[in-house]
């Protein structure tokens, strides 16, 4: 990744080296800064954290910058951005551990992990713990800039409908993000609840394993066919009665699933 991109004054937690600026009319944000919400980048390397910065600024942002996880945990709470950027490899809390506890404390928030890391396995647990995407450096600006504004559509979409959705005794209230098991409350991960959602909308429908990462994930989403099959397990684990023989969620070989 290029990190030459001339270093701008940085935006830090209230109580750090340098205070947020107040007036929305002054420098460093203009009015069109304002125009796609507030971003919070959470990256310890300075250069790294001023290219994102500056890129999404460019592309409409106002933009906090955190350098540690207990830093990014005082801009999240008291400056509600609607969007994060999350570097995993963050010094003491890593950046798990800064997912697990944003989406513990906010349902509605897009979270976008950056990683160094091409393995799997991490892309799996983030995406668990309640990222909605992730994004392997290096990237271009462009790349960037089309996958936020991809996950803020699809976060959009999922907080705009109130839709109650069924099947047998599983009881989905899309716009409330509840989901019951008869009389009792099922505690699903945003990703599980997306998941879920997918397969409600189309009961009795054969859906391919890329269609349902289109759904899930969204178009520009390359996601591995090991993070869909390990969401499956956890709805079946949470929501079947024996998920050993499973009678919702069902395994078409060689195809997909079909929920029934």
């Amino acid at each position: 990744m290029d990190l030459h991109t001339p270093c701008e004054p940085e935006v830090r937690a209230p109580g750090a080296s340098a205070a947020l600026p107040r007036n929305p009319g002054c420098a460093p944000w203009t009015s069109a800064a304002n125009s796609l919400g507030t971003a919070l980048v959470v990256e310890d390397d300075p250069g790294a954290r001023n290219y994102i910065r500056s890129i999404l600024r460019k592309a409409g942002f106002k933009v906090l910058v955190a350098g540690c996880g207990e830093e990014a945990l005082d801009l999240f709470t008291s400056q509600s951005p609607r969007l994060v950027l999350l570097d995993i490899g963050l010094p003491g809390m890593d950046g798990f551990e800064v997912c697990r506890m944003m989406r513990g404390l906010r349902e509605d928030v897009a979270i976008l992990i950056l990683t160094g890391r091409g393995d799997d396995s991490d892309k799996v647990w983030g995406l668990d713990l309640g990222a909605d995407d992730y994004l392997v450096k290096p990237f271009a600006p462009d790349v960037l800039v089309a996958r936020t504004k991809a996950v803020l559509r699809r976060c959009s979409r999922q907080f705009l409908t109130s839709d109650v959705l069924t099947l047998g005794d599983i009881r989905m209230e899309v716009h409330s993000l509840k989901v019951f098991k008869g009389d009792r409350e099922v505690d699903l991960t945003p990703r599980e609840f997306a998941l879920l959602g997918a397969f409600l909308k189309h009961p009795g429908e054969v859906l391919t394993r890329d269609r349902l990462h289109r759904e899930v994930w969204g178009e520009n989403h390359h996601g591995s066919a090991k993070a869909l099959d390990v969401f499956v397990c956890k709805l079946r684990e949470k929501l079947e009665d024996d998920p050993a023989h499973p009678k919702h969620f069902r395994t078409e070989w060689g195809v997909g699933f079909i929920c029934r």
